[in-house]
């Protein structure tokens, strides 16, 4: 798979998860910022800075969906074995819960 269709994949798996890719230009806030995960008004948002490289973009989203993505979620096998390569060492039980369960948003 190219790099532009890998990327393309990796950004339609966030979506289907719910969260928004959104490439900013970073320069022109003249603020240092970083790409990540926030959340905007209450809709999650993946923030990533459009002046990287193509292969440094499929990385941090990578590295993003690797660490979030269970082997529920449908995804073509490719982008599962691309994923699988930046999952994290260790379980990142200390991180806030992305995806709230249906019982959480009643309350």
């Amino acid at each position: 798979m190219n790099a532009d269709r890998l990327y393309q994949e990796l950004k339609d798996l966030s979506e289907r998860l719910g969260i928004e890719v959104s490439e900013q230009n970073f320069r022109a806030t003249g603020i240092k910022a970083r790409s990540g995960y926030c959340v905007v008004k209450g809709k999650p948002l993946y923030l990533i800075d459009k002046n990287k490289r193509l292969q440094r973009r499929i990385q941090i989203i990578s590295e993003f969906l690797a660490a979030k993505v269970t082997e529920d979620v449908f995804m073509v096998p490719a982008i599962r074995e691309h994923l699988a390569k930046f999952r994290p060492k260790k379980p990142m039980h200390d991180q806030p819960e992305l995806f709230p369960s249906a019982r959480d948003e009643k309350q």
